[in-house]
C-alpha cells in the first residue's frame, strides 16, 4: 500500500471518528435532559455536524501544513518553548507589584492583558526564529554538543525525467556517492508512462528505460525512494512544478538540463547536473602524456589516426594510419579547444619528440643519478 493511499484512510478514519465523537457528546446531553424528545433529535444531528466541520478544519489545517516536516515541527517547537521561557523571565520582574500600578482602574485585567501579550510575542518570535536557523545554531542551547550539518548524501534529491532516462543515476546511487532519498515527483511518474505507451519506438524505448532505472533505483540497497504524489495542477510546465517542488521541500534538484538548472540555481536550489560531473571526472592530460590508446578510425588529414578515451575524449594521432586496430602507445603533443570540444593532439611514442627528449635525458644523465636530480 502506497504512503497516500495509507494518509487518505487516516484522513478519513479521523474524519468519522469526529463525527462519531459529536454524536456521542451531543446524545449525552440528550441523556440529561429528557423533556422533549423531538429537541433530542435534532441535538444529536447538531453533534453530529459540529463534529464534522472540526474533522474539515483539522484536515484544512492538514492541507495547508503538506510541505511542513517533522524537523520543522521540532525546530518550531524549540523556538516555542524558547520563547515562552524568555517570556516567564520577563514577567518574573516585579513590575506589577508597586504602588502606582495597583492603583490603576481595572489593574488585574490590565496585568493580564500584558502578560498574554508578552507570551504570545515572545513565543511567536522564538518560533519563527527556530524556523529560519539551521541546526547549527542550535548547539548554543546544548553547550558542548554540535550537530552534524547535513551531507550530500542526506539531503533529499529531486530527480526529473531527462536524468531518470538517462540511466546513469542507478550507477552513481549503487558505488554510494549518492544515497538517502531520492524523491520522484507523481507527474514525472506519469511523464514516463506516458514515453512507455507512446507510438513513436523512439520514445517508447525512452520511457520504458526510464521505468526500468526507477525500479533498479527501488532495489539498491541503502537508498530511500520516495513518490511524491504533490501534482501541482496549477502550474502546466513540468519544469516550473520541478523547481517550486525542490524548493518547499528543500531538496537538491538532479537534472541533466541545462536551461532547468540556470533557472532553477537562480531561483535558490541547488542543482546537481551528471554532465557537469562527467567534465569534471575528465582526466586532464598535458604535452608529454605518454598514453595507450586504441585507434579506430582515419583522421581528417592524411596519415591521421583517432583514438577514443574511455571519457569519450578524442585523440587524434599523426602519422598513425598504417595502426588503425592497434592499440599504439602515443605521447601527447597538444590540444585545441574548438565548439564541439577539447581536441587532443598526439604522435606514436616512436615518433614523438617529446618520447625521444625524455630518452635522451635519461642516457645523458650520469650512472646512479636520476634524470633531472643533481646528485650531492
Amino acid at each position: 500500500m502506497g504512503k497516500g493511499i495509507s494518509i487518505n484512510i487516516i484522513r478519513g478514519i479521523f474524519f468519522a471518528v469526529c463525527v462519531l465523537f459529536g454524536w456521542i457528546i451531543a446524545k449525552s446531553f440528550e441523556a440529561a435532559d429528557l423533556s422533549d424528545h423531538a429537541e433530542q433529535g435534532s441535538r444529536a444531528h447538531i453533534g453530529a455536524l459540529l463534529g464534522a466541520c472540526y474533522g474539515a478544519f483539522m484536515l484544512v489545517i492538514d492541507h495547508l501544513l503538506r510541505y511542513f516536516t517533522f524537523r520543522g515541527f521540532s525546530h518550531g517547537t524549540i523556538g516555542l518553548m524558547i520563547g515562552l521561557f524568555c517570556a516567564w523571565l520577563v514577567l518574573r520582574v516585579d513590575f506589577f507589584n508597586n504602588a502606582w500600578f495597583q492603583a490603576l482602574p481595572n489593574y488585574e485585567t490590565i496585568e493580564n492583558i500584558v502578560t498574554l501579550t508578552v507570551y504570545t510575542g515572545l513565543g511567536f518570535m522564538g518560533t519563527m526564529l527556530a524556523l529560519r536557523s539551521n541546526r547549527e545554531e542550535f548547539s548554543f542551547i546544548i553547550p558542548y554538543v554540535r550537530f552534524r550539518q547535513d551531507s550530500l548524501m542526506e539531503q533529499p534529491l529531486l530527480v526529473d525525467t531527462n536524468i531518470i532516462i538517462d540511466g546513469r543515476i542507478p550507477k552513481v546511487c549503487e558505488t554510494g556517492f549518492l544515497g538517502g532519498t531520492i524523491i520522484i515527483p507523481r507527474f514525472v511518474l506519469d511523464e514516463l508512462h506516458i514515453l512507455a505507451d507512446h507510438q513513436d519506438p523512439i520514445r517508447r524505448e525512452r520511457g520504458r528505460r526510464g521505468l526500468d532505472n526507477v525500479n533498479q533505483l527501488k532495489t539498491t540497497p541503502g537508498l530511500q525512494i520516495s513518490v511524491q504524489e504533490t501534482r501541482m495542477e496549477s502550474e502546466e510546465l513540468v519544469d516550473t512544478k520541478l523547481i517550486q517542488l525542490a524548493r518547499r521541500l528543500g531538496a537538491h534538484l538532479a537534472t541533466n538540463d541545462a536551461n532547468l538548472g540556470k533557472v532553477a540555481r537562480l531561483q535558490g536550489v541547488k542543482v546537481l547536473n551528471f554532465n557537469d560531473l562527467a567534465r569534471a571526472l575528465r582526466p586532464t592530460v598535458t604535452p608529454g602524456d605518454e598514453l595507450e590508446l586504441t585507434l579506430v578510425k582515419k583522421g581528417k588529414d592524411e596519415g591521421q589516426a583517432v583514438g577514443y578515451l574511455p571519457d569519450g575524449t578524442m585523440i587524434v594521432v599523426n602519422n598513425a594510419a598504417r595502426r588503425i586496430g592497434d592499440t599504439a602507445d602515443v605521447v601527447v603533443s597538444g590540444a585545441l579547444q574548438t565548439s564541439a570540444g577539447r581536441l587532443i593532439f598526439a604522435d606514436l611514442r616512436e615518433n614523438s619528440p617529446l618520447a625521444r627528449g625524455k630518452g635522451a635525458a635519461a642516457a645523458a644523465a650520469p650512472a646512479g643519478k636520476a634524470p633531472g636530480k643533481r646528485g650531492r
